[in-house]
């Protein structure tokens, strides 16, 4: 049986109060970690489905033959618990990933071994973590990767609001916006695909923005059980590829 509950990490940020617990899960007999934002919950492990499928799916579209590459270069827009990260690594067509999350807190977390998923993604050689705006490097002159400007990838896929419009920081509503959206396609090799998850039902009016700039756009729904709630629980997951 572990620990009852534990707080691992807490720190005052710019947009609140991060943190990291632990707590014993009666009903599933199993440790649970969770990050929230101020009393705000970002993650859970113990509903992870969507956080997995929206790595899934960006690669399941994906053949390094379509880009005359040996293997993928993947980009992940938020670090959270790592899931979304340890989906891409056990593609093995991933010749690398960069993950990018905007609290250092979250990625120290990760390296000192607080969070499971850190053990795997800091032993694997093609996987960076990086403490950086995701939204500012991807308007930036220089795009994603601080380390090589200018550089492409086969696949961003980003897991960091809520939704397109119930954002974690009122700075991030611009990436959602047409311009943004044309700033992202540029960070992509053309045919590249870009996935966002969402908690909310699909959106018309972002999935109309998509269709706008990229092409093979769609919205799909991920259902998954939420036995707290004694009912399915549902996410979305929005995909569209750039043109070629």
């Amino acid at each position: 049986m572990g620990v009852r509950f534990q707080e691992l990490g807490w720190r005052q940020t710019p947009m609140g109060v991060i943190s990291l617990r632990r707590r014993w899960d009666r009903q599933f007999e199993t440790d649970v970690y969770e990050v929230k934002l101020d009393d705000d919950f970002l993650m859970s492990s113990l509903f992870t489905v969507a956080e997995v499928e929206v790595a899934r799916l960006a690669l399941a579209e994906l053949s390094p033959a379509e880009f005359d590459a040996d293997t993928l270069d993947v980009a992940v827009g938020g670090l959270g618990l790592g899931f979304t990260a340890l989906t891409v690594l056990e593609d093995d067509r991933v010749g690398s990933l960069l993950v990018i999350d905007a609290l250092a807190d979250v990625i120290e977390w990760h390296e000192q071994g607080l969070i499971p998923a850190g053990t795997t993604l800091t032993a694997d050689p093609r996987c960076r973590l990086v403490h950086g705006d995701f939204f500012a490097l991807t308007a930036g002159p220089d795009g994603l990767d601080p380390q090589s400007p200018g550089r492409l990838f086969h696949a961003i896929v980003v897991d960091i609001d809520h939704s397109p419009s119930h954002l974690l920081h009122p700075s991030h509503a611009s990436f959602y916006q047409l311009a943004g959206l044309r700033r992202l396609a540029e960070r992509l090799h053309p045919g590249g695909v870009f996935t966002l998850w969402s908690n909310d039902p699909p959106e018309d009016d972002f999935t109309a923005r998509l269709a706008e700039v990229f092409t093979e756009v769609r919205a799909d729904v991920v259902t998954f059980a939420n036995p707290l709630q004694d009912r399915d629980s549902t996410n979305t997951v929005y995909l569209a590829r750039r043109h070629g």
